[in-house]
């Protein structure tokens, strides 16, 4: 049996989804800039996917920008609304538990002058409301939350940020905007950004069975936003660059798809995810460190190097994680389980297990019996 527990790194590609990739590749190949008539067939498939994402987060399709993926989709939310808004003031704040896609950005416009305030989280990961509120000042320009922890899968309190920031702003005067890295979120809850306050959201297709390279920003119409990228003015001016036709496609087909079928893969995750957690906790030195997201699990098993424990399942044909597949870069090895208080035994200790609905409680089941028979010998050995 072979077992990919890996999908919050990047999941596969659905016949769907390489089907309509196929079609722009093969057929519809032109530049969708040109005015001629291939132009024409391939701005189509760019339409029709600014459409299929515009509809699920039920915003205007002008609100969407396509980008390369997630960390394109960061970028020119964080630094483009930053150097767009920094006459009102150049105090951001966001966590210490984001991913690097975003801390590095902002340590990038620390270091461009702007002030940064990380918001502590608890043991759950869950970020602190009231220093939220004693943090905003006259000063802020961005808040920044993740929706959903990419490592232990804490799932933010997204609802009640955006209302301390509308009450704020409603008592200030002010304009403070709301970024929310939605990369693991996307695909696996209902995010309504306009309704619920969100100034700018970034998603990533390559979460959500669509290909890698592909992304996308929303950006609500009355925020202002500068392009980090300039060139052609394609996307309305804000991310110039051809478009890549295929990769749109694929990210607005792999959105059609999955959330035409959100509710029963919500399911089948948790199914998954539950017994994974029941069994694996039963062994001697396990411990549980997830969130409520119902496709990432995270575990510490004591006394066994995480590096050590990821290749043993490999061996078995299980694939997991160290942590973020992004995270050789970061500041902070850990830093997320860092942040979070767990013991310093278990930093270097934990595995990341990520689910799609295309996982089964069957290997769920199957890991659980591998881990009870690896763990013993694995710590025999580290004894030694």
């Amino acid at each position: 049996m072979e077992v990919y527990f890996d999908n919050a790194a990047t999941t596969k590609i659905i016949p769907e989804v390489r089907d309509i990739m196929l079609e722009t590749i093969d057929t519809d190949y032109g530049n969708p800039s040109s005015v001629h008539i291939k132009g024409v067939d391939a701005e189509k498939y760019i339409k029709y996917a600014r459409k299929s994402v515009s509809k699920e987060l039920k915003c205007d399709p002008k609100e969407i920008t396509f980008t390369s993926g997630g960390t394109e989709a960061n970028n020119l939310a964080l630094i483009g609304m930053a150097e767009a808004n920094k006459r009102s003031g150049k105090h951001i704040i966001t966590t210490p538990i984001e991913h690097a896609s975003v801390y590095n950005p902002v340590l990038h416009l620390e270091e461009q002058g702007y002030r940064v305030s990380f918001l502590s989280v608890d043991s759950k990961g869950m970020v602190s409301i009231e220093q939220l509120r004693e943090e905003l000042c006259d000063e802020t320009i961005i808040v920044s939350v993740m929706a959903i922890n990419n490592e232990i899968g804490a799932v933010e309190p997204i609802e009640e940020i955006a209302g301390v920031i509308k009450e704020y702003n409603e008592s200030s005067g002010r304009s403070v905007l709301l970024h929310v890295d939605a990369v693991q979120a996307f695909g696996k809850q209902r995010i309504y950004p306009k309704r619920i306050g969100i100034d700018a959201m970034s998603m990533s297709g390559h979460k959500i069975h669509g290909p890698k390279g592909s992304g996308a920003l929303f950006v609500d119409s009355n925020v202002k936003i500068k392009p980090v990228i300039y060139g052609g003015g394609q996307e309305k001016g804000l991310r110039s660059g051809t478009e890549n036709t295929a990769a749109i496609a694929g990210m607005g087909k792999a959105t059609e798809i999955i959330y035409s079928r959100l509710d029963d893969n919500i399911s089948k995750m948790k199914a998954v995810k539950d017994v994974l957690i029941s069994g694996a906790t039963q062994i001697e030195g396990v411990t549980d460190n997830s969130g409520d997201a119902p496709h990432i699990a995270s575990l510490s098993f004591e006394g066994v190097r995480s590096e050590v424990l990821l290749h043993a399942l490999e061996d078995k044909r299980i694939y997991v994680s160290a942590g973020s597949a992004c995270s050789s870069n970061h500041p902070a090895v850990s830093g997320v389980l860092r942040s979070i208080g767990l013991a310093n035994n278990l930093l270097d200790s934990t595995l990341r297990f990520s689910f799609s609905e295309f996982n089964t409680v069957e290997e769920a089941e199957y890991t659980v019996k591998v881990l009870e028979e690896i763990l013993p010998e694995l710590r025999r050995f580290t004894r030694r």
